[in-house]
């Protein structure tokens, strides 16, 4: 593009200085003897190119003759006008936006190429990439950004990632923008599609498939339809914030505790889980029947709740009472019932309205249970001044549901478990860990035993030992101690799962554990199973030398003591 936009300017240059060189070497001089000189191609070329690039050092060999001035006065012309049209044309392409987006997609494919560490690709930098990248780079995890928008690209610059993360300002349903950022990568581990369009995100997924088939794809979809069409293409992982929220609405309905207990494993790392009131069960009343106010009327109706829908239009069901309004006035609320209701559901599209909603009903009925929809992020203030019993937020919503797949996928079949636990096991369960963990986000884990994750530990199962929960959760300084961490989930290949097993339970080998904990437990009982030395103090209380030299002296003593035994 640059060789493209400069030819004619360099080649009027060349021209310039072509005739400027010829016109001096036949133009006559005179040397200090008054003959006639003639300057040579090296010298005519030597004061040409001082002379054309404002240098100017002086007349030589020998000082010129008016014929040979005024050659040179022409010349000085003719390159001031050549140089003023390269520059001219240099400053043009400089603030070409093609040729900035090229040198941006070089330099963006060099940073892609060179790393070496596992990354994700994250399509869409908005609310939800952004925590989800922030939440990445607080696990150690390099991302790569694909975002259509250049001011929030420039954004990344701005936030103190303990990483790089390169970016691009490219649209990433163009598969060979995400070919660019890495996706057939041997280091990429996932794509994740997060765009607020739902035909990039299905494009998104496409190419994932059939370009890399073997990673993990989580995609966004705020429609059934989309949703399906991904699911027919292979999709792993399909999230539909509004469907998710639904769903522990009902759970909240039906089992508060286990409610809580989600949660608090899947919030946000390096936050506090906000513990609320129970969602009470009796009439409610929805103000906006869209995309989200629909299935939380299916989630109401799944756990048997009575409710009033209030919208400017007449929902298609007639199956509910349903009052026309938006749920600002007074009189909509109170024809629908609001001094009764038990909890109302300010669902519209639009964060004024839905606060207008909120403080209206709020007004009328204090001990109301109020669910806001919070639609943009950059609103937070106002919500959390309001101080809502439930704000919804898509963007949060999605980005604890990534991050609780991504970083331990062990974590969804035991939710799935909890879901159908009763209420008195899961507030068991709840009082149990927050007691010991307290009631920030836990770090939530997976260990395989295996020969690769825990080399010392299944060396020793392999031999016939038998080791126990309890005495691998100890702590290496003191095996008297402890650590900060419980087991939740105990997966093994022949299906004998356990949910929360006891300490005494015994480990097999290609047993898979789920764990959670507080930061620094992780790398403690990771040392537990994988070095023999930490493992040996917490089985027999005693310290194996470390070293050659100490464990072959080690070897010489007992061989020596040994022999000294009658």
């Amino acid at each position: 593009m640059i060789m493209r936009r400069l030819r004619a300017p360099l080649i009027l240059l060349i021209v310039i200085v072509s005739i400027s060189v010829l016109g001096l070497t036949l133009t006559p001089g005179v040397d200090d003897e008054g003959r006639t000189h003639y300057l040579s191609f090296f010298h005519a070329f030597y004061f040409i190119s001082y002379t054309a690039t404002t240098i100017g050092f002086g007349e030589i060999p020998y000082a010129f003759s008016d014929q040979q001035r005024l050659w040179v006065l022409f010349c000085i012309y003719m390159s001031v006008i050549g140089w003023a049209y390269t520059l001219g044309t240099v400053f043009a392409l400089l603030a070409d936006r093609s040729l900035q987006q090229a040198i941006a997609m070089q330099r963006f494919v060099r940073n892609v190429r060179r790393l070496g560490e596992p990354f994700y690709l994250v399509c869409g930098y908005g609310e939800t990439g952004r925590l989800i990248c922030q939440a990445l780079d607080r696990q150690g995890l390099r991302a790569v950004v694909i975002e259509k928008d250049e001011s929030k690209v420039g954004e990344i610059d701005l936030h103190s990632y303990a990483a790089d993360v390169p970016a691009i300002a490219a649209d990433a349903s163009n598969p060979e923008t995400l070919q660019y950022a890495g996706l057939t990568h041997p280091s990429c581990i996932g794509i994740i599609a997060l765009t607020n369009d739902d035909s990039a995100n299905l494009a998104i997924s496409i190419a994932a498939r059939l370009l890399a088939p073997r990673l993990p794809t989580l995609a966004r979809a705020e429609t059934r339809d989309t949703a399906a069409n991904m699911a027919s293409f292979g999709t792993r992982h399909i999230i539909n914030p509004f469907e998710k929220f639904g769903d522990t609405l009902a759970l909240a309905l039906h089992t508060p505790a286990a409610w809580k207990l989600l949660g608090w494993l899947t919030g946000l790392p390096g936050t506090t889980f906000e513990r609320h009131r129970d969602p009470p069960r009796g009439h409610w009343i929805l103000c906006g029947h869209g995309r989200f106010g629909r299935l939380m009327v299916d989630a109401m109706d799944a756990e048997s709740v009575p409710v009033t829908i209030i919208d400017r239009r007449p929902p298609e069901d007639i199956s509910h009472r349903w009052v026309q309004g938006d749920g600002t006035g007074a009189a909509a609320l109170e024809e629908a019932g609001i001094r009764e209701a038990v909890g109302i559901v300010a669902g519209t599209s639009s964060d004024v309205d839905n606060l207008s909603i909120a403080v209206t009903a709020r007004e009328l009925n204090r001990k109301l249970f109020v669910i806001v929809r919070q639609n943009h992020y950059t609103n937070r203030a106002l919500f959390q001044a309001y101080s809502s019993d439930i704000t919804v937020v898509p963007s949060e919503i999605i980005a604890h549901e990534c991050l609780a797949i991504l970083s331990t996928p062990l974590l969804t079949p035991f939710l799935d478990q909890i879901r159908q636990m009763d209420e008195e096991w899961c507030a068991w369960l709840l009082e149990r860990m927050t007691r010991r963990l307290g009631w920030d986000v836990p770090e939530v884990w997976s260990e395989r035993i295996n020969l690769s994750r825990a080399p010392a530990l299944y060396r020793r199962l392999m031999r016939g030992e038998t080791i126990t929960l309890d005495r691998l959760l100890r702590s290496h300084a003191n095996r008297h101690e402890f650590l900060a961490c419980e087991v939740l989930f105990l997966d093994r290949d022949d299906d004998d799962h356990l949910m929360v097993p006891l300490g005494s339970t015994p480990v097999r080998p290609g047993d898979e554990l789920l764990l959670v904990g507080r930061p620094g437990a992780r790398a403690s009982f990771g040392l537990n199973i994988a070095n023999e030395h930490a493992l040996n103090y917490l089985l027999t209380g005693e310290d194996l030398p470390g070293g050659w030299f100490w464990e072959k002296l080690s070897r010489k003593r007992q061989a020596r003591s040994t022999r000294q035994l009658p």
